[in-house]
């Protein structure tokens, strides 16, 4: 109900709040700045390349001409939108919800999960680690993302725990219906799994809701927009209880399920639905995976992602040659000018060869060993865009 967790709030007088805003290492302060250090944390996700380029990132549908078709960053703003209605209705931190849910998905690959997938099958092969968005999307805001600071010294972002718990504790399945922060405020970097532990504060844990909120309904928009659902509207209909004279759109979803879930929660029930929007949720969840997500018409681009993926993968690999990587890559820049030169000023920032004097982030990459080489290769790989990654490929093979 109304305000029923505003003693829960992350604020000064929650007892995880010191733990909440601590960062790894002090941030420089402004004497005329008015932030809160979760708002300077939304300030600092909305200015940094990694989230910016979420608006060429694959969030269900490949590079759709219609502009109309939802983005990676369209998805971030609408968790953004829904995780803000549910905290302000029950009393939570919006400030913490809105940093969170605006970084949450900073670590998808490209084309989506698909992408996700074929970086996973990699890093396991050769590395013997799996990749996931959302370990990444917290390794990115923790070692690779860089901003400048009032000295024009390049940082990493250096988020309050609460924000970088937030990220990586996101996975929006949820298969139980009930969701209450865990008490401990472990090691982040011992994540093994995704969903492995609960969000450390009761605003994560709106964000992870509100994360499948946003794109079960929206997923369904655009597929109908796209005439992919032609055939199946009438089991559609009848999951969401419609009659064939409404209009299946993302608004009604969304309103229907955050209403019924700030009905529903209680701290002592946790966040959770009612048994009816639950058992529509999963019904949803099915459809979605059957008609779309698994569909013949969004599988055929697999085997192409998985080519310019790959593809990128070994010419990049090539480079190595322990102690001489380095020279190694200086030789492959006459073969792929354009490729090389962007992956090696890349990589240069964090590598343990020479250092730019304003780089005051953290040494990441030893290149003269294979296995940390190979795991630069695929996080360099995981930042970029559809159309960067397109046209890398289209470098290499065009002989540009």
């Amino acid at each position: 109900m109304k305000d029923s967790f505003k003693d829960l709030k992350m604020n000064e007088n929650n007892p995880k709040w010191e733990k909440a805003c601590m960062r790894v290492n002090d941030i420089y302060k402004r004497p005329n700045d008015v932030r809160s250090d979760f708002e300077r944390d939304y300030n600092r996700i909305v200015n940094s390349n990694a989230y910016k380029r979420l608006k060429h990132k694959t969030q269900v549908f490949f590079s759709p001409h219609n502009d109309h078709i939802c983005t990676r960053i369209e998805h971030v703003t609408h968790v953004e939108s829904i995780s803000y209605t549910i905290a302000k209705y029950l009393g939570l931190n919006t400030e913490l919800t809105k940093a969170i849910a605006t970084g949450h998905d900073m670590g998808h690959s490209p084309f989506g999960h698909k992408g996700e997938r074929i970086l996973s099958e990699i890093l396991q092969r050769d590395v013997g680690e799996t990749f996931w968005h959302e370990k990444n999307g917290l390794n990115l805001a923790d070692n690779i993302e860089l901003l400048e600071d009032n000295l024009r010294n390049e940082q990493n972002m250096n988020l309050c725990y609460a924000v970088r718990d937030g990220i990586i504790s996101h996975c929006g399945e949820i298969d139980e219906n009930f969701l209450k922060p865990r008490e401990e405020d472990i090691d982040l970097d011992s994540y093994k799994i995704p969903g492995e532990y609960n969000p450390y504060t009761w605003e994560a844990c709106v964000v992870k809701i509100a994360d499948k909120i946003a794109y079960l309904g929206r997923d369904i928009e655009d597929a109908v927009r796209l005439r992919m659902l032609d055939d199946h509207l009438d089991e559609l209909y009848e999951i969401l209880d419609y009659n064939s004279n409404e209009k299946i759109n993302n608004t009604t979803i969304i309103n229907n399920l955050i209403s019924d879930l700030c009905m529903n929660s209680s701290p002592e029930n946790g966040l959770c639905f009612s048994e009816d929007a639950f058992n529509m949720i999963n019904k949803i969840k099915e459809f979605n995976y059957k008609n779309i997500y698994f569909a013949d018409r969004l599988n055929v681009s697999t085997e192409y992602f998985r080519l310019v993926i790959n593809t990128m993968y070994y010419i990049f690999r090539k480079c190595y040659d322990q102690d001489g990587s380095l020279k190694n890559m200086n030789k492959m820049l006459s073969i792929y000018p354009r490729v090389i030169t962007n992956f090696r000023n890349w990589l240069a920032n964090y590598w343990n060869l020479e250092r730019k004097e304003n780089n005051k982030n953290k040494v990441l990459f030893d290149v003269t060993k294979l296995e940390e080489f190979s795991k630069a290769i695929i996080i360099y790989i995981s930042g970029m865009t559809d159309n960067f990654a397109i046209e890398a490929y289209n470098n290499i093979i065009n002989f540009l």
